[in-house]
């Protein structure tokens, strides 16, 4: 067991191998931070991508001879990581529902005085033939049975009375 404050002594094999990749960060941190935050436009998502690249290549670090350009497997990680981030963003961008669009309270009181103003101008049972099947959206037949009228009825005051909303409407245009 070790010893508080004692150091750990690390086979030679691993810490040349260890110091080996700290020089290659201290050569590539630079160059790599700064063509991310070229691609990026952000600080912080250029240091988090260089960072999760010179850890990928740290964990392959003992296979490096392998890897005929350690730079450009170091730089194509990080650019594939940006490319993966921007696409997870879009992709979650284009799950999410539309905002709504901004209420205008002045718009809609105004439209609502419009529409009182309009269905005065046709008669109490027409009005309320109109409100249950077009605004509520009865069929005739159950808005005839609220009214206590057969639905033919209905459908004939719903006619007038959108034949007097139009005509009052145009009116109102000219």
């Amino acid at each position: 067991m070790q010893a508080e404050g004692e150091a750990v002594h690390l086979p030679t094999a691993h810490a040349e191998h260890g110091a080996r990749f700290d020089t290659f960060v201290e050569e590539e941190h630079v160059r790599l931070f700064k063509a991310l935050y070229f691609v990026t436009g952000s600080r912080e998502e250029a240091e988090d991508l260089a960072q999760e690249a010179f850890l990928r290549l740290w964990e392959r670090w003992d296979r490096i001879e392998t890897i005929n350009d350690p730079t450009a497997y170091l730089f194509g990680v990080a650019l594939n990581g940006f490319r993966m981030r921007r696409r997870r963003a879009v992709m979650a961008i284009r799950r999410q529902p539309a905002p709504p669009e901004p209420r205008d309270t002045y718009v809609e009181a105004d439209m609502r005085e419009a529409v009182r103003r309009l269905l005065l101008e046709v008669t109490p049972r027409q009005r309320a033939a109109l409100l249950l099947v077009d605004l509520l959206g009865y069929p005739a037949e159950q808005a005839a049975s609220i009214l206590r009228i057969r639905p033919s009825t209905v459908r004939s005051l719903v006619s007038q009375g959108r034949q007097t909303l139009r005509t009052t409407e145009g009116a109102g245009d000219a």
